[in-house]
């Protein structure tokens, strides 16, 4: 059994590349998107069960964890529900992107079995965002319907810019502790920053105010391009496989060299 949050570009990838042979559950809260989706992929001979989820409502994700658990074992899950700085407000980020990752983290732990992997996207821009280690805790400990009241979450002090790349950042630590029980469990989580990738979201990103900046990076990279849904539904079919076994509780860059660049131009002194 698989299950995606998130019925865009990745979402409607890792369904295709992981949902062969098995039923596939995906949410979203676009009721037109999980029409579109269910028809191309029943027509494609795929079992397809789809559910209406706010990631944000402990509500919704229970119903959701609950409704897959009913269908067979979870082997896997697949986080790609999120909003943008160019979409959403600084509220809805920390919304989406923040609580609702923590509650896709809590819903599914009691349904873990030995070999259940989670994988989260987070993004590139988490690990752009740099954090006091107090703020870092705070983000991967706290219960998460306390989140909401933790300082560096207050959407009325930070743009949304700076509050999905904080958001990133909380993903990146909050696998990191969600590791612990799972592992008690059997299971695996893990999270995978992309780049900038060819969705709806990202020619968004593209189209915004920081797009010019965006460009710059793909083209100092490495790969001087921009990445496919299929690029992150590879790497997700990796981390979900027996072969990433020992992989828990870590993020994957899947950028294209963005970072590495960034760096080394860092330490060359060059901007």
């Amino acid at each position: 059994m698989l299950v995606v949050t998130g019925a865009g570009g990745m979402g409607e990838a890792v369904a295709r590349r992981l949902g062969g042979g098995r039923a596939v559950v995906i949410a979203d809260l676009d009721d037109e998107q999980l029409r579109r989706i269910s028809g191309m992929l029943q027509g494609d001979g795929y079992d397809v069960h789809t559910l209406r989820v706010d990631v944000s409502s402990a509500h919704d994700v229970t119903r959701l964890a609950a409704t897959a658990a009913e269908l067979g074992t979870i082997r896997c899950v697949v986080h790609t529900a999120g909003v943008s700085p160019v979409q959403a407000t600084s509220r809805q980020i920390v919304d989406v992107d923040v609580i609702g990752t923590a509650r896709v983290l809590d819903s599914f732990e009691p349904h873990v079995a030995p070999g259940t992997v989670a994988v989260c996207i987070a993004s590139m821009a988490g690990t752009m965002t740099t954090l006091a280690p107090d703020v870092l805790r705070l983000l991967a400990t706290t219960p998460t319907d306390e989140l909401h009241a933790l300082d560096v979450l207050d959407a009325t002090t930070i743009d949304p810019g700076t509050a999905y790349g904080i958001a990133k950042r909380a993903n990146h630590v909050r696998v990191q502790a969600a590791s612990i029980p799972w592992g008690r469990r059997g299971g695996r989580v893990v999270s995978i920053s992309p780049g900038v990738i060819s969705t709806p979201m990202g020619q968004a990103e593209l189209a915004g105010p920081f797009g010019d900046s965006m460009r710059s990076m793909i083209e100092m990279s490495a790969s001087r391009r921009v990445g496919t849904p299929d690029d992150i539904a590879a790497a997700v079919e990796f981390l979900a496989s027996p072969g990433a076994s020992f992989i828990t509780g870590t993020d994957l860059l899947v950028d294209g060299g963005v970072i590495a660049a960034l760096a080394a131009n860092a330490v060359a002194g060059r901007t």
